[in-house]
Formats: C-alpha cells, structure tokens, sequence
C-alpha cells in the first residue's frame, strides 16, 4: 500500500510538473531569439569608442535625418491602423454574417496578398503607380497629363502598407463579428432602438477588443515592415531603412543598436497599451 501511494504521488507530481515541460521549449527559444539578442542590442547601443555613452540616442533625438524616420514610421503606421480598421469593418461585417455563395471567394481573393513578400507588394505598386506605371498612363491618356506618380512617395509606402494589413486587420475582425451574439442586437432593437444606435452601443462596444488586437497587430507590422519600404523608399526614409543603412553600408554598429532598441520599445509600448485598454474593458 506504501508503494502504490508513493507511486501515485510521483505520478500527480508528474501530471502537475508536465506543463512546465512543455513551456521549456518556448522558454528556451524566448532566451535565445529574443531576450538575448535585446541584451546584446542594448549592450551594443550604449557602447561608444569603448565607454558607455547615450550619444546614439541623442543622435536618434537631435540627428534630423534620425529624427525624420522616426516620425515617418510612427505617424505612418498610426494612420495604417486607423485607416485599415476603418476600411476592414465593413468588410469583416459582410464576411462574418453574410450567407452569399461568393463568400469563400472573397475571403480567399482578400487574404492571397498575405503569400506575397513585402518586396513583390513594392514590386506591384511600383507597376500601378511608378513613373511609367499603369495609372500615370491611363491618366495621361485621359488628361494629356500625367498624375498619380506616387510609387515613390510616402503615399506610395502608405498604398503598400495598406495592401498587406488590409487582410491580417479583416481576418481578425471577422472572426471577432462571427461570434457576436445576434440576440443582444436583438434585445436592443426590441426596445426600440434604431440600426445605427445598436451598431454605436452594442455591436462596437462588443467588439472593441478584436478592434484593439487588430490595431494594435497592424501598428508592430507597419513599424517594422522592411521588404515594402527597402523597395520604395526614395528621397525619404522610415525607421527600419535607416537602420538598414547604419548597419550595412556605414557599419555604424552602434547607432544601428540604438534604433532597433527605439523601434522595439515604440512597438512594445503600442503592445502595453493594448494590454492594458483589454484588460479596462474586462473589468467594465
């Protein structure tokens, strides 16, 4: 009886400890690709002709051409979230509820572009609106003049962006819609309430966390999207091209450190406050 007893409590022991070892794979990936490679970022940043400095940050601050990325980054990826969350409601609405047969097709069509690398999406706005592109000449031949030559601009980079986030925003939000409880819009029309008026006060509040997971998902993608930007960015440049250029033709260690750090950190404070706005809504 005292060996089947000890027998069983090695075995709930085990049972209890399992999950533990099923993390430690993860644990071990978080350590090497992500913690480790932060430490030696950091380390890195702060490293200046053999001392310890924040003479990379200050140059990232007071630095123009520093600075500009940075705000091109940021204000870019803002209106990316803003304007996909817009544009992918509605669409989430029509696929999440919707019964018609072209559904599966739409859906399939919408989420293709997410196969494309950020480098062929450069690729096809450079086709639609470079300088020969097909809208400048589709213009010309209807105007005599030539309009709309913005591959290279940062309307070009925000046309690009918006193509690959207009299908991660709209899966996110369809899923969101497709559990929604159709008998709370229900309850509220019966009292009287308008189409408009359950949409602001029932359905939006309901799906405000979807909203805000997809935003913020958007905002991460949009700050440290690569492919699109190296393919386009002319005459002006974000963040990640900039650290890009230090790293590769200046080898400008340091510096290029201290902007992934920045980019880091402006990504995990979007990734904070989205946590943090869940966690307001769980509690209301």
């Amino acid at each position: 009886m005292a060996e089947s007893h000890a027998l069983q409590v090695n075995y709930y022991r085990f049972i209890n400890f399992r999950p533990g070892l099923l993390l430690l794979p993860v644990g071990v990936l978080l350590l090497a690709f992500f913690f480790l490679p932060l430490l030696v970022l950091g380390a890195q940043s702060l490293t200046v002709a053999g001392g310890l400095s924040l003479m990379n940050y200050r140059e990232i601050i007071f630095n123009p051409l520093y600075r500009t990325s940075l705000w091109n980054s940021f204000w870019l990826s803002v209106t990316i979230t803003l304007s996909s969350l817009v544009l992918c409601t509605p669409i989430a609405f029509y696929l999440g509820k919707s019964k018609s047969s072209a559904r599966p097709w739409f859906r399939a069509g919408l989420l293709f572009p997410l196969s494309f690398p950020g480098v062929v999406v450069g690729f096809m706005i450079i086709l639609l609106f470079g300088t020969t592109g097909l809208v400048p000449a589709l213009t010309n031949v209807i105007t005599g003049k030539t309009y709309l030559v913005i591959a290279y601009h940062l309307s070009g980079l925000f046309l690009s962006y918006l193509y690959f986030e207009i299908p991660r925003t709209t899966a996110i939000l369809e899923g969101a819609v497709a559990k929604l409880d159709p008998r709370l819009e229900e309850a509220a029309r019966s009292l009287g309430a308008g189409r408009w008026r359950v949409f602001w006060e029932v359905t939006l509040p309901c799906l405000r966390p979807a909203i805000l997971s997809a935003g913020s998902l958007s905002f991460a993608t949009a700050m440290g999207a690569f492919g699109t930007a190296f393919t386009l960015a002319r005459g002006f440049t974000v963040l990640p091209i900039a650290i890009y250029n230090q790293y590769t033709l200046f080898f400008n260690i340091g510096l290029a450190s201290a902007m992934a750090i920045v980019l880091a950190l402006f990504t995990l404070l979007m990734l904070y406050l989205y946590r943090s706005l869940e966690s307001g809504l769980k509690e209301e």
